[in-house]
């Protein structure tokens, strides 16, 4: 595995004890890690045997907090169809989905104990894409976890974007969170959902300091939103991407990319990734990287945020809620209600 760095003295071993957010003068450092590494496809065991491998790995590097891409447990199914066109579906795009829903994972489930076990393990915070299966309906999801190896909690995509929406539910409001740790606030978006402004801005007024944004999109204009949403977040980005060739999905005809199959090799490179670390003043502290799996990784300055938000603080003296506000419906969203669960059913035989 490559290990991309803009600390020399990267090999030597963690460097950094868990920080102390407290009120000292001298901010805090820490060393933060996105993963640019494929699903193995179809194989949720092996993915997460791949998964332990890498973290391990990055906390040997002293990693406090390591980024996973978007779906890389339960796959992100690129350049499939499903056998769809408008009015009718195929008995090989239904056992597809099929497939995929088996791939998924159950939150809370037996899966998420064992990434809790592994961030537990190995004294990480872990934010890890998945999806999660709820029932029959599939939600491209991020995880939260401690250095403890609690589980904190999740946020669902708000918005899957174009045929993912087919295949994928939609997300609410009550999925949004940031999280105080201790090695800062840390919230997620994911993919093009980060190109959403009142998204953002409601990570922005729930603190955001390290901002992930898992990601399927390597083309290099990804590369301008991230920088966008450090400065204008005054925050750290870090956006996590998987690196595929072909040859990591299923061969055909079992899996099939869709109008773009027959000029594909097994080492024709179908996502280049593209991970980078941004801080929020804007400054690349590491990657793009467009070069194959890798860990990217770099020592984030807490202080850089107030350095940031000196110049502009998006929701504090830079904003102007007489004029412009937002309401966020923050409340689960529930298809059915039963109201009478607490009822008590009445006694006719009296």
């Amino acid at each position: 595995m490559a290990l991309v760095t803009t600390n020399p003295t990267i090999n030597e071993g963690p460097l950094f004890a868990e920080v102390d957010m407290g009120s000292d003068f001298n901010a805090p450092t820490v060393r933060a890690t996105v993963v640019q590494a494929s699903t193995i496809f179809y194989d949720t065991p092996a993915t997460l045997d791949k998964a332990e491998r890498l973290l391990a790995e990055a906390t040997s590097y002293g990693s406090q907090l390591v980024v996973f891409p978007e779906a890389f447990v339960g796959g992100y199914p690129r350049g499939s169809a499903f056998g769809l066109s408008i009015g009718n579906r195929t008995v090989k795009g239904r056992e597809e989905f099929r497939k995929y829903h088996s791939a998924a994972i159950d939150v809370p489930g037996p899966e998420v104990d064992r990434l809790a076990a592994m961030a537990g393990k190995y004294k990480v915070h872990l934010v890890m894409g998945v999806i999660e299966r709820d029932g029959y309906t599939l939600y491209c999801t991020v995880l939260f976890f401690d250095s403890q190896g609690h589980y904190l909690g999740k946020h669902r995509k708000i918005m899957p974007t174009a045929l993912e929406r087919v295949i994928w539910g939609f997300g609410d409001g009550s999925t949004i969170p940031v999280f105080e740790t201790p090695v800062g606030k840390i919230g997620a978006a994911i993919c093009w959902e980060n190109r959403m402004p009142l998204l953002r801005t409601a990570m922005y007024a729930k603190g955001v300091e390290i901002y992930c944004a898992p990601t399927a999109d390597a083309r290099d204009v990804w590369q301008a939103s991230m920088t966008h949403i450090a400065l204008e977040g005054g925050c750290f980005v870090l956006s996590a991407n998987q690196f595929c060739r072909r040859r990591d999905y299923p061969p055909p005809p079992e899996y099939v990319f869709a109008g773009t199959e027959v000029d594909l090799t097994p080492d024709s490179v179908v996502c280049a990734g593209g991970s980078v670390i941004i801080s929020p003043l804007g400054a690349v502290l590491a990657g793009p990287n467009y070069d194959g799996e890798a860990l990217i990784s770099a020592d984030l300055d807490l202080g850089e945020i107030a350095r940031a938000k000196f110049d502009f603080d998006v929701v504090g003296h830079y904003s102007r809620p007489e004029v412009l506000s937002l309401t966020v419906k923050d409340h689960p969203t529930n298809p059915v209600t039963f109201t009478s669960t607490s009822t008590k059913i009445e006694d006719k035989t009296k």
